[in-house]
Formats: C-alpha cells, sequence, structure tokens
C-alpha cells in the first residue's frame, strides 16, 4: 500500500468499530458500572485492574499501564504494526484502507478479497487430500519420511502434494468461469499462449503459507525429483505480498515471545525440521531477501532475531543483505546474530545431528551483528597499510550511520578507531553524524504528565482528552486563539476537532496525533488521575484555561512595561503600548473583582 493512512480514514474507521467488541473477542470482560473489567493481557495478575471504557473507546490498565485504543490493542496484543491493526479493524466494519495517494476517503472492501480465501482455502484441502489418496502421494510421503518427518509433523503443518500433469486442479475447482479467474487471480493457476489454464504448482509437495492472521494465503512448492525450480512460491497476488509475510510466523508468534528471539531460516523444511524437534520459534523467507517489514514484525515480538544461513558464499551473502536491512531497525534494545552453518549443512540437517540442545548451543554462540559488521569489513582490505585502514573507514562508517543513535552507534565508533588507530577527530564523517545528532531538537510539550503537579496547559488537555464534551463549556472560545505558549496548538487543536465532531471519543482524539512526536505523551495525560467529581469537570477545565490566559496577559503586561522603561519615543507607538498596558490593567482589575465577589 502505498503513501500514509489518511487520518479521515482512520477517524471513520474507529467510529465505527466498538472497542468492547475488538477486546472481548480476546480476552474475557465482566461489566463494572459504565466500564468493563478484566485480568489485563499484557501482565499476570489476580485482581482485574484492565478497565474497558465504551464512552472513550479507550482501555487502561491501573497496574501495568498499557493503554490505548482499539488500533493500540491490536499492536501490542496481535503484535501488529499500526498499518495492519488499520487493516484489521477496517475489514470488519466494510472499509478497504486508501492510501494519502488515492483521492477517495474509505471506500468499500474489495468483495473479492473473501472468495479469493476461500479459494484458496479449498486449494489447500485439495493438496492435502492428494497426498493422502492420490496414487502419486506415496512418492511424495516417502520423500518426507526420507526427510525425516513424521506424520503428525506433516499434519500440523498442513503438508499436501501437487501431481504431476497439466490441469489438475484448474479442472477440480474451477468449475465455471468465475471460480477459474479466482484461481487465476490467486495465483494456483496460469494461462497459456493457447489461452488454456494450467496448473502452477506441478510434481510438487506443498506448504501452505498463512499471513499474519493465520489465513492460507499462498503456497510454497518443493519439487519431487529433477527440475527447475528447486522451490517455488505462489506469485504476488492481492493476498500475497512476500516482502510482508514470513512462514510460519503466526504460528511461531507463542514461541518467539516465550524465547525472547526468532530465527530466520532460508527455506520450509528448514522450519518444519526444527519444530519437530522442539524449536517452534523459526520462521523462514518467502523466495526474497529479508525486509525492513519482516524485521519490524519479528522486533515486535521478541528483542532479539538471529539469522541462520549456510557458511558458503552464497549464505555468507545473503547474511550481508540481512545485516544492511537491520542496521536502521536496530535500536539499542534489540540484537541481531548470524549463525553460519558448516558448508553443505543447513538447520534441518544439523539439528537432526546434533538434537535440539546442540542447535540451541549454536545459536547461542551466534556472531552478534557488530562483530559480523567488522569482520566482513576487515576481510575486504589491506590491514597493513593506511590505504587499507582509510579504506575501511571509508566502507564502515557511512553503515554504522544508519544505525539508530545511541551506545551501539557510539561503541562501534569507538571499536572503529581502535582498529584503524585513528583518532576519534580524524574521522570526519563520525564528528559530522554526531553534531547533526546533539542539533535535533525536542517536539514541544507542556510539561511531563508524570512529574508531579500539572501545568494549567497539561491539566486542561488531560482534561479534555478524558472528557472531550468539556469544549463546550468554554465561555469563549476565541479568545484561546491569542494563546503563545509552548504546547498551546495541542490545545487548540483539540478544541478544534471537538467542535467539527462533538461525538468524538478519547481514541479518536488520540489516533489523529498517531503520527505526531507528541502522541506518547497525550496517552500519559488520557490516562491520568484527577479525581475531579463529574459535576464539577468543567469548572475545574475552565479555570485551568483562566489560569492560562492570566499568565499569557501577566507576560504582556510585564513586556509593555519594560518597553516603556526602557523608553519609547514620544508619538503614536508609545500611545499604542500605553493604551494597550492600561487595557490590560483593567481586564485585570474586573477579573480580580468578580472573584472577589464569587
Amino acid at each position: 500500500m502505498a503513501g500514509r493512512i489518511p487520518k479521515a480514514f482512520i477517524d471513520q474507521v474507529l467510529s465505527r468499530v466498538d472497542i468492547v467488541d475488538v477486546i472481548e473477542r480476546r480476552v474475557p470482560l465482566t461489566r463494572a458500572g459504565g466500564e468493563y473489567k478484566a485480568c489485563c493481557p499484557f501482565h499476570e495478575e489476580k485482581t482485574p485492574s484492565f478497565t474497558v471504557s465504551p464512552a472513550k473507546q479507550f482501555y487502561h490498565c491501573f497496574g501495568c499501564g498499557a493503554h490505548g485504543s482499539a488500533i493500540g490493542f491490536l499492536m501490542d496484543y496481535a503484535h501488529l504494526s499500526f498499518v495492519e491493526a488499520v487493516e484489521e479493524l477496517a475489514e470488519g466494519v466494510g472499509l478497504q484502507v486508501p492510501s494519502e495517494t488515492t483521492p477517495q476517503a474509505a471506500q468499500p472492501a474489495d468483495s473479492s478479497l473473501p472468495s479469493l480465501l476461500q479459494i484458496v482455502e479449498q486449494a489447500n484441502h485439495w493438496f492435502q487430500q492428494q497426498l493422502r489418496t492420490h496414487a502419486e502421494g506415496k512418492r511424495a510421503v516417502a520423500y518426507l519420511k526420507e526427510r525425516g518427518l513424521d506424520g503428525r509433523t506433516a499434519a500440523d503443518f498442513g503438508i499436501g502434494y501437487a501431481p504431476k500433469g497439466w490441469d489438475n486442479l484448474a479442472r477440480a475447482l474451477g468449475t465455471d468461469a468465475k471460480r477459474r479467474r479466482q484461481l487465476q487471480k490467486a495465483g494456483l493457476v496460469a494461462e497459456n499462449d493457447q489461452a488454456k489454464l494450467y496448473d502452477r504448482f506441478r510434481g510438487r509437495v506443498i506448504f501452505p503459507i498463512e499471513d499474519h492472521r493465520g489465513r492460507v494465503v499462498a503456497f510454497g512448492g518443493r519439487i519431487l525429483g529433477a527440475g527447475e525450480p528447486k522451490y517455488l512460491n505462489s506469485p504476488e497476488t492481492p493476498l500475497f505480498h512476500k516482502g510482508a509475510e514470513l512462514y510460519r510466523l503466526d504460528s511461531a508468534r507463542q514461541a518467539i515471545g516465550k524465547s525472547e528471539f526468532s530465527i530466520v531460516v532460508e527455506g520450509y523444511m528448514d522450519v518444519v525440521g526444527l519444530a519437530q524437534f522442539g524449536i517452534d520459534n523459526a520462521v523462514a523467507t518467502l523466495g526474497t531477501a529479508t525486509t525492513r517489514t519482516h524485521l519490524q514484525r519479528l522486533f515486535r515480538l521478541a528483542p532479539r532475531i538471529v539469522f541462520c544461513f549456510d557458511g558458503d558464499r552464497a549464505g555468507r551473502a545473503a547474511a550481508w543483505k540481512a545485516l544492511q536491512t537491520a542496521l536502521p531497525e536496530m535500536r539499542d534494545d534489540r540484537q541481531a546474530g548470524f549463525l553460519f552453518l558448516p558448508e553443505g549443512e543447513d538447520p534441518d540437517s544439523v539439528v537432526r545431528a546434533e538434537g535440539r540442545d546442540g542447535f540451541a548451543e549454536r545459536v547461542d554462540q551466534a556472531l552478534a551483528l557488530e562483530d559480523f559488521l567488522l569482520e566482513h569489513l576487515i576481510e575486504q582490505v589491506d590491514m597493513a597499510t593506511p590505504a587499507g585502514l582509510a579504506r575501511l573507514v571509508d566502507l564502515a562508517d557511512p553503515m554504522i550511520a544508519q544505525l539508530p543513535a545511541g551506545a551501539r552507534q557510539e561503541l562501534l565508533y569507538k571499536r572503529l578507531t581502535e582498529t584503524t588507530g585513528l583518532s576519534s577527530h580524524q574521522l570526519k564523517s563520525h564528528s559530522a553524524h554526531s553534531a547533526g545528532r546533539a542539533a535535533r531538537r525536542r517536539p514541544a510539550q507542556p510539561d511531563s504528565p508524570m512529574q508531579g503537579q500539572l501545568s494549567p496547559l497539561a491539566l486542561a488537555i488531560s482534561l479534555l482528552l478524558q472528557h472531550p464534551q468539556l469544549a463546550a463549556s468554554i465561555p469563549q472560545p476565541d479568545a484561546l486563539k491569542k494563546l503563545n505558549l509552548r504546547g498551546a496548538p495541542i490545545l487548540l487543536e483539540l478544541i478544534e476537532q471537538i467542535i467539527r465532531q462533538p461525538d468524538i471519543t478519547t481514541a479518536r482524539l488520540l489516533e489523529s496525533f498517531r503520527q505526531e512526536p507528541t502522541h506518547d505523551y497525550l496517552e500519559k495525560l488520557a490516562t491520568r488521575a484527577h479525581y475531579i467529581d463529574e459535576a464539577v469537570l468543567a469548572e475545574h477545565f475552565n479555570d485551568a484555561l483562566a489560569r492560562l490566559l492570566d499568565h499569557q496577559d501577566e507576560q504582556r503586561r510585564l513586556a509593555l512595561f519594560e518597553k516603556i522603561r526602557q523608553g519609547v519615543p514620544e508619538g503614536a507607538e508609545k500611545q499604542r503600548l500605553q493604551q494597550e498596558m492600561k487595557a490590560l490593567l483593567d481586564a485585570r482589575n474586573e477579573k480580580l473583582k468578580a472573584r472577589a465577589h464569587e
């Protein structure tokens, strides 16, 4: 999907979704007054502290602090990306996600997708049936046994067989013109020069490929006997995108989270073989190099990834590509390792020879990303010459610069200076990069919601996020437009949104700031406890606004006083300043009189 998801569409999805339904499908909820409660799914507890508010369309755990909208819940609970979470919610309410490059807002969901999923699932059952009943199925079973697979593992992985022949699947499932078009759109059959359909998979052991939601969307086939290609995947289709999916990721989620790392291997049989030995946290790429989408999905599940490749030249080349892709994703709280197996071996053969413990020991000894990076580059230069050292710096510096700023990057630069013997100031790129990092500015925020009492501005924002209806109680909304305080634009934006959409919820307000640097800060304000009686909420909110305006007027009075004190030439300018000063003083006195009579 090109472009970012338009904010208007996200708001439309959230206006149609009920967060209670979204969470209750995954976590049992119990009604408690106007809200719902449960034991938190994000940490262990015996007494429920996880609450879901239908009014705010927001969840919050008072135990661990987890909170968010329906989108945020799917991201945290199901480990989906933001886009994936929006897609899942949109599909549930019959909408198709547009991009900002698409002129339309929300569009009806593609009506062909359910039928495509259905026919792919039918093909999956057909392939499995052929393995059991077709005359050639015995040959496929013999191959699987030769590879050491037992029947239970083959069944768990849904392994099937595509018989030899031109159009077995096409004839079995393509019973009318519509179904034949669906088979073609799903990448299961193709058309030749004579406009005749033929099966894409023929004479192959079939591995069903599931998407991140566990739905079969494509297939991989391993040829039996001679022939090319040895492995064949479904083509890109409306259901299947190779650069986004990983073989068995959905099934491996729990094991990855429990072990706190994932293993990336190169083939289906490697994943199957490891699983048979109880190593369930392995996934495989699908005929493509590792992508940033792959890495982002895996890092959302666990902080460490181990890439497992053959030790030959091709394996080393694939590992180097994976390292280059990983660099921008390597925050300090993440780790990546590279495990190179003996030449001629693969994970399936190694785990069968050495067992689970032996393979696990190899994983523990995987080469760290930092070590692999420098070792690989050092192999390409002559370290005995000044020219070789300079070349190493030229190769390493731009790669290290791709790392997110932090301890890992600084340590790698330090290792580079130690390895080359050059002083840090001689690494000009490093100096320039450090200067660039230091120049970055923090986003403007009123103050931290975690540091004691809130400022009037932060209090007003917090109350407005939690109770959007308070915007209707503002006595003089136009007066707020003159606010020139740090963070005031956030307050004004919230008020404008609520005025445009009086029924907007806390969740929808927060999601409108999802792409902004202040989003996390606003989420904290939205969960801040104030212990204010509902009957006096408007009074506290408007009092905070009044203090804001008073503070700004006071700052303006001080500025005018300083200008006049420093001496302003007689004339229109001095008269204007004095009139403004008098108006501000009169306004202050009127407020003081009014408060004295309250």
